[in-house]
């Protein structure tokens, strides 16, 4: 295989065109390194070529310890290259190793495309779990999801009635069924037996095609027991069967053949919050959520993965002090729903979160005043449950206790027609937080209502330039240390806010972009997917602000856990003297994925920067 036939199979070269592609190709110089030959030196010279592994396998070692080893088509060199300064970590060779070594000016070249800059923000934030998470040997977590299979799958016919695929069960010993059904799978759980049909009053003789769920989420045999333990608890499902290369079915793992991941998971949390009879014991529960997000994060779990998991389990909470209040209060005299709002609805929670939410309900025959009433109690209920688990109330008073956040479905659509009006900073506010919304539980929906409305304002041309001064009210800081935006006095003097120096301002766009090209979508990461498929956003720009958004993410999860490590409340409020010479780097790099886009935003709506 030639140079340029290998080097087209990995990132970041498979973006490069063909004719790009022959010219790094003519640069390319070969050289073979025996085993154990340093080939970089932590604290040595700064790297001049950029190495592409050929054949063969190196080892990144930090402070003498391993923490990763690499293989054919893996890149390194590339954070000493770019920043000219001594690498991180000693690189050696694990093997008798073949490099591609590139230039350093061709490198540049290359890293500073765009597919270059979105590779350069993953290796980073990849480097950054690796020195975090991996340098011992690999625990459970790090077991790949295969190696739990314990028998291959049991399966029922769609047409087995479900009394029969109950004694199937039984006589196998196992708490689910597949069923084959429309060209893929089915499954049929012990949970379906009882909330499908015991609960439900179903005839024995129902089907099971009839209860299963399809198709069924799997799992490839080689996704980490941390990530499959995430998927599985995003999705809601605790059965997961596992594929092998050929799409195959090997076997179904459950949420119990991953609890060996230690006893601080989100499964054992949200049980515990399940089984609450009190709203204290629901916020007893509920403060054990630092201690869940320390595993993920030491299990290297994708970041924005863990604020998903954090939002899910104040969903959990959430739906359970609703259920107890109604138990107390009675259940309210008109459907209702309890919304999400601004990072809760967009499910991107870390543990400095506070309380963003409101009630929504019909209101028949003008009795606003009197629904109101009887929602009033069950808010502050729940409002009051959340805050003693360790979610703050919010100092903007975007909550359900608020009068101005229980409105009736038709009150909604007003005040999201006035605020679409409003230009105002007070107007901007609340369309950043209302316009981010999703709704928990309730009897009511209103969703279809606010998402036209939400559509209505993205043919707005007035709201959308709005959104855009929104997106560039803030910028941040073009380079690091030196004239990084710092805090300046209070408690948190000399420290940078990751979430508003960063995360928010990505945020600000996708909700832009999203709006623009109006599409439903509320997390980040799909706004700007979404858009980018709308063709309202540069699909290179999609993906650097989505790696950007990763990478910031990486960062403020990891100061976070070390916070709990020590005891202390979690921020956002990053100390830039801790951080070693990737994470800079890495921030540097983010930093000016959101000037350039911002740059194109400005530009798009005719606005000045300042």
């Amino acid at each position: 295989m030639d140079v340029a036939t290998f080097l087209s199979r990995y990132p970041p070269f498979d973006a490069l065109a063909p004719d790009e592609l022959a010219r790094v190709a003519a640069a390319v110089e070969i050289e073979h390194f025996p085993a154990g030959a340093a080939i970089l030196e932590q604290s040595g010279q700064p790297a001049r070529y950029l190495y592409v592994v050929r054949k063969g396998a190196v080892e990144l070692i930090a402070e003498g310890r391993l923490y990763d080893l690499l293989s054919d088509g893996d890149v390194f060199g590339q954070f000493s290259l770019l920043a000219d300064e001594s690498p991180t970590s000693t690189v050696r060779a694990h093997e008798d190793t073949l490099c591609y070594l590139i230039r350093a000016d061709v490198a540049d070249e290359i890293l500073g495309t765009s597919a270059g800059r979105s590779f350069v923000l993953g290796t980073m934030r990849a480097r950054l779990a690796a020195g975090h998470g991996a340098m011992d040997p690999p625990g459970f977590s790090f077991r790949a999801v295969g190696g739990l299979v314990r028998r291959s799958p049991v399966s029922a016919d769609p047409g087995m009635s479900v009394s029969a695929a109950a004694e199937r069960m039984a006589a196998e010993h196992v708490s689910c069924l597949l069923v084959p059904m429309r060209q893929g799978w089915g499954i049929v759980t012990d949970r379906d037996l009882r909330s499908r049909v015991l609960a439900s009053h179903r005839s024995p003789e129902t089907p099971v095609e009839e209860i299963a769920t399809f198709p069924v989420k799997t799992l490839p045999e080689h996704a980490l027991v941390a990530e499959a333990l995430l998927s599985m608890f995003a999705e809601g499902v605790h059965h997961s069967p596992v594929t092998g290369p050929d799409g195959s079915i090997l076997g179904v793992v459950t949420s119990t053949d991953l609890m060996d991941i230690g006893r601080d998971t989100p499964f054992s949390i949200r049980g515990q919050i399940e089984r609450a009879r009190t709203r204290e014991e629901v916020a007893a529960a509920g403060r054990g959520l630092p201690q869940v997000v320390l595993s993920l994060v030491e299990a290297t779990s994708e970041p924005v993965s863990v604020g998903r998991i954090v939002a899910l389990v104040v969903d959990a909470m959430t739906t359970r002090l609703l259920t107890l209040g109604i138990e107390r209060f009675g259940e309210p005299s008109t459907p209702w729903a309890w919304l999400a709002l601004g990072s809760a609805a967009r499910r991107e929670q870390a543990l400095s979160t506070d309380q963003d939410h409101a009630l929504a309900f019909d209101a028949p025959d003008g009795s606003v005043d009197t629904v109101d009433a009887s929602l009033a109690e069950l808010a502050e209920f729940v409002t009051g449950g959340l805050a003693d688990a360790g979610i703050p109330r919010c100092k903007g008073d975007a909550m359900a206790i608020h009068p101005s956040m229980r409105r009736s479905l038709e009150g909604w659509i007003e005040a999201l027609e006035t605020w679409r009006h409003d230009l105002t900073p007070s107007g901007s506010i609340f369309s950043s937080i209302v316009y981010d919304f999703r709704r928990v539980t309730g009897p009511l929906d209103p969703e279809p209502e606010f998402e036209a409305a939400i559509r209505e304002a993205g043919r707005d041309p007035a709201f959308l330039r709005h959104l855009a001064h929104r997106a560039l009210a803030d910028r941040p800081p073009t380079g690091f240390l030196r004239d990084l935006v710092l805090e300046r006095k209070g408690e948190h003097t000399g420290r940078f806010d990751v979430k508003h120096g960063g995360i928010t301002l990505i945020g600000n766009i996708a909700r832009l972009e999203g709006v623009k090209a109006g599409i439903p979508a509320k997390e980040t990461l799909d706004r700007l997917a979404g858009a980018a498929a709308a063709g309202t956003l540069e699909g290179s720009d999609a993906d650097e602000l989505s790696e950007a958004f990763t990478f910031l993410w990486e960062v403020r999860l990891r100061h976070q856990a070390d916070q709990v490590r020590r005891g202390e409340q979690p921020d956002d409020f990053v100390d830039p003297s801790t951080l070693g010479a990737v994470t800079r780097r890495g921030l540097k790099e983010a930093f000016h994925v959101i000037s350039r886009t911002q740059r194109v935003v400005a530009a798009e709506f005719g606005i000045r920067l300042q």
